[in-house]
């Protein structure tokens, strides 16, 4: 009788097994298919990337660094022609 109720065990954890592997295998594909779908929105909005938008903040801070240094140097030359001015 042990035997019988061993495979009845074997047989339903194997079951249990598969079940879980298919849960697994349905979720894989829900999450592929939402992340698809979630990119696709996302490029119909025209939404800029993470990387893309670090780039070009990191561009701006040099651009405004350069425009400063560049605002500088204007202001000194100024000042040295009014001075030479007089």
């Amino acid at each position: 009788m042990s035997t019988g109720t061993n495979r009845i065990l074997d047989d339903f954890a194997k079951l249990m097994t598969d079940a879980a592997g298919a849960a697994q295998g349905v979720r894989r594909e829900v999450e592929t298919a939402f992340r698809a779908q979630a990119e696709r929105t996302l490029n119909s909005l025209d939404v800029v990337k993470r990387e893309e938008f670090e780039m070009v903040k990191e561009m701006a801070i040099k651009a405004r660094e350069e425009n400063d240094a560049l605002l500088a140097r204007i202001e000194a030359l100024e000042a040295r022609l009014v001075d030479n001015g007089k």
